[in-house]
């Protein structure tokens, strides 16, 4: 899945055959001193990170932007230092249990019904949302703001209207 929204890397952690916290504290002594907007590539083996860093952002400004299996059975994951603007959507659709096309369909209504300019937060737990919607704005010409994984294959989706 490509994210055009996510910047590359600013630096890259591999912390692959440690065990919890390890993983967790590396990300954070270097998320610290990162700038807002800017991303840490974390490399991970240890089951329990997935769990340490969604529940870790929840009490900080940061993000898990993306996660991604890797072939050597370990997890990448993009974590975004704070945000370079907070986003205030014009409306709020949570579609959390609803299949595909669903939340897509729903989008595209309400985003119809919207003026230039303003946006929509998309949230949505639907396996495969995360490619559809990259690839739907870029069909239809609105614009991704931001994707954030805010849970293991839970999104909201910043979309906005030209």
């Amino acid at each position: 899945m490509s994210d055009d929204t996510l910047p590359p890397p600013t630096v890259t952690l591999d912390m692959c055959g440690t065990h919890c916290p390890a993983p967790l504290l590396g990300a954070k002594k270097i998320v610290d001193d990162l700038r807002p907007g800017e991303v840490l590539l974390l490399f991970s083996d240890c089951p329990g990170t997935q769990d340490d860093l969604f529940a870790w952002t929840r009490y900080t400004d940061n993000t898990v932007a993306r996660t991604e299996r890797r072939p050597d059975g370990s997890q990448a994951f993009h974590i975004r230092r704070g945000r370079t603007q907070q986003l205030q959507p014009s409306a709020v659709l949570d579609l959390r249990g609803v299949v595909c096309p669903g939340p897509i369909v729903e989008a595209k209504k309400l985003l119809g019904s919207m003026k230039a300019g303003e946006s929509l937060k998309l949230v949505s737990n639907c396996p495969g949302i995360a490619g559809d919607v990259a690839d739907w704005v870029k069909a239809t010409g609105y614009r991704l703001l931001e994707t954030d994984e805010i849970g293991p294959g839970e999104f909201e989706f910043y979309i906005a209207r030209p």
